[in-house]
């Protein structure tokens, strides 16, 4: 696993290095949506008053592969009761997620993006290992793979027990392959049919060589393809041709659909539109 400088503190005068995972990125709109959702929620459902102790401190929000997102408060017992990472992944499951995305906890009463304790992290490897966490960092909030916050895990699952080291689970999936092509569910079965074999893309580039469609169901299904062609022009330049190639009849219901995608796009807009093949059917990620 490979470990990048973040930054460097001054500490009693001196510089001090800070690392974090290579992994660790900023956070995305929707990543920032679920922070606040997990802040909301224990703000509102929270026992305790400022600088008190209670039952419910926490919040935590989980994101689906499908962007659904849910939430859960944390239940407190000296037995151990469930962090409120567990609770919101129980509820994710219940309400028909099974492929998680992002997850983060908040404290009540304004403390912020709270890092999982060990427990939640090793579930987190065991259950989600690609799914990616939210912590605090010295340069603030970061968006981590879970898998990173346990160096040199060993994998427990239900059917093996304890695995052995496993360097693959490392490897962030955005990362480790071809580049990804990310689609709506819906597409999936015209792309699958070959009725659609273009795409259309605003400020969203591709590069041309084998590639993976990411159909953000839940779970996500990825099929292997080949971009074969790339062609910029602007939105006012898109052709009927251009529009039956995505299974639709004239540029003018490209340019609507894509209004849809992007409501601030612009006639002098420059776009890429995108050829691809199917290569190879996978199946869910």
């Amino acid at each position: 696993m490979a470990w990048n400088a973040l930054g460097r503190l001054l500490t009693e005068g001196k510089v001090k290095k800070v690392y974090v995972p290579s992994s660790a990125r900023s956070l995305d709109d929707d990543e920032r949506e679920l922070v606040e959702l997990a802040r909301r929620t224990i703000d509102a459902q929270t026992d305790a008053g400022p600088n008190e102790e209670g039952i419910h401190t926490v919040g935590a929000a989980v994101m689906a592969a499908d962007y659904r997102m849910f939430a859960g408060v944390n239940l407190y017992h000296f037995t151990g009761g469930p962090c409120a990472e567990l609770v919101a992944l129980g509820a994710a499951r219940a309400q028909g997620a099974r492929q998680m995305r992002c997850i983060v906890a908040v404290g009540n009463h304004g403390r912020g993006v709270i890092g999982p304790c060990g427990r939640d992290r090793q579930v987190f490897v065991d259950y989600y290992p690609a799914m990616r966490v939210i912590v605090p960092t010295p340069a603030g909030l970061r968006s981590v793979l879970a898998a990173d916050l346990m160096p040199l895990a060993q994998r427990w699952t239900p059917e093996a027990g304890m695995n052995g080291l496993d360097p693959s689970l490392y490897q962030d999936p955005e990362t480790a392959g071809p580049p990804i092509i990310r689609f709506n569910p819906r597409y999936l079965e015209v792309v699958r049919s070959g009725a659609k074999t273009k795409t259309t893309r605003f400020r969203d580039p591709a590069q041309l060589g084998p590639a993976r469609l990411v159909f953000e169901s839940d779970p996500e299904v990825v099929l292997p393809a080949e971009v074969t062609d790339i062609r910029h022009c602007m939105v006012s330049d898109l052709t009927n041709q251009d529009a039956q190639a995505e299974g639709l009849t004239t540029a003018a219901e490209l340019r609507e659909r894509l209004k849809g995608h992007y409501p601030d796009l612009a006639e002098t807009d420059e776009v890429d539109v995108i050829t691809f093949q199917i290569t190879d059917e996978t199946g869910p990620a």
